[in-house]
């Protein structure tokens, strides 16, 4: 699997979205990603890629879009 798959995937699962949701979604664009739903997606994103966000990126993660820019800071090609 690809990693934009990959990435992908984790959104679709941990929100329970379609794939086709994900493209332009922000946080608290739906009910799930909530401050709660913001961790999880971070914990299941550092678990797919074997990875540790820094705090700050954790912060700033605040959208589909953006996370894939911050992956760029770990050596992940989105």
């Amino acid at each position: 699997m690809v990693n934009l798959e990959k990435y992908t995937n984790v959104f679709v699962s941990t929100f329970s979205i379609t794939e086709e949701q994900t493209k332009g979604l922000k946080y608290q664009d739906i009910e799930a990603w909530d401050s709660v739903g913001h961790m999880g997606l971070i914990a299941a994103i550092e678990d797919a890629f074997s990875i540790m966000l820094e705090p700050d990126d954790i912060v700033d993660f605040s959208s589909f879009e953006k996370g894939r820019d911050i992956l760029k800071k770990y050596n992940m090609e989105l």
